[in-house]
């Protein structure tokens, strides 16, 4: 399933300034309501809410064989977790890769994202 990407440098700015933050030791997340939700959702085929998902990784990570395996394994992580139906949507979320995440498996960076996305209150609580 291929992400809603966030296109708009200005998107970036927007969710570094006044977004919520967690740090984790291969990601750091940050996410903000989109204030375009309503459009995106009446263009969507299923008519659904979409996050739309953002992806940074500095050149002091490494050469681009290593940015483009840390994009890779976020993106995989993020993919995984988007299947999982207690993820929130409506919201615009920047994955922004940490120096561990070059060397890190996908299941090590899933677990990290999900524990930020729990820290800023983007899971759903399971219902008992």
């Amino acid at each position: 399933m291929k992400f809603t990407a966030i296109t708009e440098n200005h998107l970036y700015a927007k969710a570094y300034a006044k977004g919520k933050r967690a740090v984790t030791s291969t990601v750091t997340v940050y996410v903000l309501r989109d204030y375009a939700a309503r459009r995106l959702r009446d263009a969507h085929p299923q008519k659904r809410y979409v996050n739309r998902i953002g992806l940074t990784v500095s050149k002091k990570l490494g050469g681009a064989v290593q940015r483009n395996r840390a994009k890779r394994v976020l993106r995989e992580a993020m993919r995984a977790l988007e299947c999982d139906p207690g993820v929130k949507t409506g919201f615009l979320v920047v994955l922004a890769a940490r120096e561990r995440a070059t060397e890190a498996k996908a299941g090590e960076v899933e677990r990290d994202l999900r524990r930020a996305l729990s820290k800023l209150d983007m899971l759903r609580q399971a219902e008992s």
